[in-house]
């Protein structure tokens, strides 16, 4: 599917790079667009057809996005011509998507070894199933991090925007695409392009593999906290095994109580209730994208008693965990 190039496009004496994208369904609609439209803008600005790109569903059909919207492709993926990258389309409940059927192909593709293969949004976990990212860095939407970190203790999983290692390139979601693509086009064809396709979607930096997924806590406060923003990086990186707040208050060269002013000033809480809701998120993540048993989830979230993991998660979330999973699988079932 050729989503118009500019009238002036003309063609180079070598041919253009070929995309695939294969799309799942639930595909996040943003993901796909952000870099659909970096490459047509590439074909725009530089006057060149330097980047073609086909549509492909597993039997040919539409795909309907995470937003309703329902797509047109151009084939099958077992019909699509040669191409010199396939690119993922991951979206929602991307552990229904990833059928044995989807997994099988995509591992025979990935035996041409000239070909590249990437993956937009949650489509790294699928990459991450056909075993394509042992030994490559790769990232994922931040919401599925630590399900893939669970799921694949192996992998090297970034919290960054996308990774390019190799043959493989992987982006988070929303408009991370675009920074991707963009840094494509720039090593394959040079900063100026680049620069001039972001400066035409409006974007007043072309972010690097090295920018974080999520607004940094800095950021979110406003203001320069080093200790507490230490105290809370200790948390996060201790989540199975929590610390008690008076080692967190040494790690960060404070007494208990300073630390406890910093935590209701800034954060209007209390140390000890924010690492019990970062647990909690935690928890529920786990709950809803992989069939980890409850217990399980309540050890890999610091919790050593299931019934107090109940009752924390029935009093933050307002449903028992068991419920959660239920009503989240009778979700899944009655989706199109």
């Amino acid at each position: 599917m050729q989503i118009s190039a500019n009238p002036i496009t003309k063609h180079t004496a070598s041919p253009p790079t070929r995309f695939g994208f294969l799309l799942l369904d639930g595909f996040t609609l943003i993901a796909f667009g952000s870099a659909i439209e970096a490459l047509r803008l590439a074909n725009r600005t530089s006057g060149k057809n330097l980047y073609d790109w086909q549509l492909c569903s597993m039997d040919g059909g539409p795909r309907t996005a995470s937003n309703g919207i329902a797509l047109p492709v151009d084939e099958a993926l077992a019909s699509m011509p040669k191409v010199d990258a396939l690119v993922i389309c991951g979206g929602t409940n991307i552990h229904r998507s990833c059928t044995p059927e989807v997994l099988a192909a995509v591992q025979r593709i990935s035996n041409d070894r000239r070909i590249k293969i990437g993956s937009l949004c949650t489509g790294s976990y699928v990459l991450a199933r056909a075993g394509l990212l042992n030994g490559y860095r790769c990232t994922i939407h931040w919401e599925h991090l630590a399900t893939m970190r669970e799921e694949f203790p192996e992998l090297i999983v970034s919290t960054e925007l996308f990774e390019l290692d190799r043959d493989r390139f992987t982006s988070s979601g929303g408009t991370a695409p675009i920074d991707m693509m963009l840094n494509l086009i720039a090593r394959e064809h040079g900063n100026d392009l680049s620069i001039a396709i972001a400066d035409i979607l409006v974007c007043d930096r072309i972010r690097g593999r090295h920018d974080r997924q999520r607004i940094p806590l800095r950021s979110r406060l406003g203001a320069a906290q080093p200790k507490l923003l230490d105290a809370v990086a200790l948390m996060e990186a201790n989540v199975e095994e929590p610390m008690s707040l008076t080692e967190i208050a040494e790690h960060v060269s404070l007494s208990r109580r300073q630390l406890e002013r910093l935590f209701q000033k800034y954060l209007k809480c209390v140390p000890t209730r924010y690492y019990l809701e970062l647990r909690l998120e935690r928890a529920r993540q786990l709950l809803l994208q992989t069939s980890m048993s409850i217990v399980d989830v309540a050890l890999a979230s610091g919790f050593v008693s299931p019934p107090h993991f109940s009752k924390c998660y029935r009093e933050y979330f307002g449903v028992p965990p068991r419920d959660e999973r239920r009503r989240q699988r009778v979700l899944d079932t009655s989706e199109p």
